[in-house]
């Protein structure tokens, strides 16, 4: 099976996550693409999308009509000329609209199909595997052979919060993905990224500082933590990333020790950093 490219995970990466099969995942030169009448076929039952945009549809069947069907769909037979769809609903609903008679189809059989979802298992738990070549193996396993996030989560000997936090990943901002899949950001940085959803400014902000100022995990989720706070002013959320202040300062010279502020969602944390019992004692005695 070909291994998806470790780059190129930015523009065009809706490619790697679309809601069919990546040619290069289900065809080999020996396979046949044969043309299947339209009413031979029908949805799988296990089909976890239960609605297809109209908008979206009528797009595809315009295209459709242009084009053709350009990628095949995937089949198996359960009786005499009758055929389960398993990758291209869409593609199928869209030739209808387009008033094709016939669509062009590879029929696998249940075994094929299951040679397929184990090698997509095995290649999510290959140890070099980006967290987004993860994501994207996860979320072709949900969609294609209508599997839970918590079944995948079995079959990987996962917990199901490592499960879903990976498939979330794809939904970070397309220059954000980019940064992950070159390394410019942690896996940690994304997901202090991803907690800022709905909120582009500030993703945007993030993702920038993070890579000019080089700011840790930690200080990134400072930053998270200072908007949820209700911090509107980007700058002013900048200065609560910062574990010095003036106060902190003013108190370090009077302790004579090291004073930290942690900024969280509800206030924060005042740390006073001391190196032996003896100095806590001191500190003890100034506040008595």
């Amino acid at each position: 099976m070909s291994q998806t490219p470790k780059r190129g995970l930015g523009r065009g990466f809706d490619a790697l996550i679309s809601n069919d099969f990546d040619k290069s995942l289900l065809l080999t030169s020996d396979d046949r693409i044969e043309k299947i009448p339209v009413d031979q076929l029908q949805p799988s039952p296990y089909q976890p999308r239960r609605h297809f945009d109209d908008t979206a549809l009528d797009e595809l069947a315009t295209s459709i009509k242009r084009h053709g069907v350009v990628q095949p769909l995937v089949v198996t037979p359960i009786k005499d000329g009758v055929y389960t769809l398993i990758a291209g609903e869409r593609r199928w609903r869209a030739s209808q609209l387009a008033g094709l008679k016939t669509v062009p189809a590879i029929i696998r059989s249940s075994k094929e199909l299951e040679q397929l979802e184990i090698a997509l298992i095995e290649n999510v738990q290959r140890v070099d595997l980006s967290p987004l070549e993860q994501a994207v193996s996860i979320e072709r396993l949900h969609e294609q052979f209508n599997l839970s996030y918590d079944e995948i989560a079995k079959r990987l000997g996962k917990a199901n919060s490592t499960v879903n936090n990976t498939v979330r990943l794809l939904r970070l901002p397309e220059a954000a993905r980019d940064a992950l899949a070159t390394n410019k950001i942690s896996e940690g940085h994304a997901r202090a990224i991803l907690a800022l959803k709905g909120d582009d400014e500030r993703q945007a902000y993030l993702l920038k500082t993070i890579q000019e100022q080089g700011w840790s995990v930690r200080q990134a989720e400072r930053f998270v933590s200072s908007v949820k706070a209700g911090v509107k002013d980007t700058t002013k959320a900048r200065e609560r990333v910062s574990t010095e202040t003036p106060v902190t300062k003013i108190l370090s010279k009077k302790l004579g020790t090291p004073v930290n502020i942690r900024r969280t969602a509800k206030g924060g944390k005042l740390e006073i950093s001391f190196k032996t019992d003896a100095e806590l004692d001191k500190i003890l005695h100034l506040f008595d």
